[in-house]
């Protein structure tokens, strides 16, 4: 038997913010199927860092934004090995990369259903993953898996409501301000085509991969936020 609770554990000590589980049967490709459980990391970017990017991406943001991504890479890693270990399929999803065909802007999984899923949090207008307490600012991995986990009931959340705080801050005008929601397509709130145009304007920060002031600019979880700068 998985013991899921030392996992969340350890995850936690190292930093981890959150630790989520889900089932996400009927809502994988086919080819994924037979990993319907998901393992959902989560982790906190620094208030210290993100609170200027308010203004647009830093130096300080991207090196810490690849950081991120490598350490939620290393537990994914860790998770799907210790899952194998005790005799489970498992399947670690990158924080971060872009599938061919590249112009679909589109991972392996989406992070952000399985999150949904486990009750992390809701999709933004800005097509972020929201959560209660850091908002849009936090980084995501996934493992995928056949282990059958502690899935709880969803919390319901208020959403973004009739905010558009991200929609306004965009300098892409890729944030359309409608709704995210069950069925609705992302291009019908947000376009990653005009985000990925402008976020190639900062070459000169990462040669253009990222942005981060819807981010920054959201409210939700602001108070946590601005309680430690």
């Amino acid at each position: 038997m998985f013991d899921y609770p030392e996992l969340v554990r350890q995850a936690k000590a190292d930093g981890m913010a959150q630790v989520g589980f889900s089932h996400l049967e009927g809502l994988l490709p086919p080819s994924l199927a037979h990993l319907p459980y998901g393992i959902t990391l989560v982790f906190a970017l620094s208030s210290q860092i993100v609170a200027p990017v308010a203004d647009g991406p830093t130096y300080p943001y991207f090196q810490h934004y690849r950081t991120a991504n490598a350490f939620l890479d290393s537990w994914a890693l860790r998770a799907a090995a210790r899952l194998e270990l005790a005799g489970y399929r498992a399947l670690p999803v990158a924080a971060s990369q872009s599938i061919p065909p590249r112009e679909a802007y589109r991972g392996l999984f989406p992070h952000k259903t399985a999150a949904v899923a486990a009750g992390l949090g809701w999709i933004g207008k800005s097509a972020l993953l929201v959560t209660p307490k850091w908002g849009p600012r936090v980084r995501l991995a996934t493992v995928l898996t056949d282990c059958p986990l502690p899935v709880e009931e969803r919390p319901a959340y208020p959403g973004c409501g009739e905010c558009t705080v991200c929609r306004d801050a965009c300098p892409a005008g890729a944030i359309t301000g409608r709704k995210a929601g069950p069925g609705r397509k992302r291009e019908g709130f947000y376009s990653p085509e005009l985000c990925s145009k402008h976020m190639k304007t900062y070459q000169h920060i990462g040669r253009g991969a990222v942005c981060g002031i819807c981010m920054a600019r959201c409210p939700v979880g602001m108070e946590a936020k601005s309680a430690l700068l």
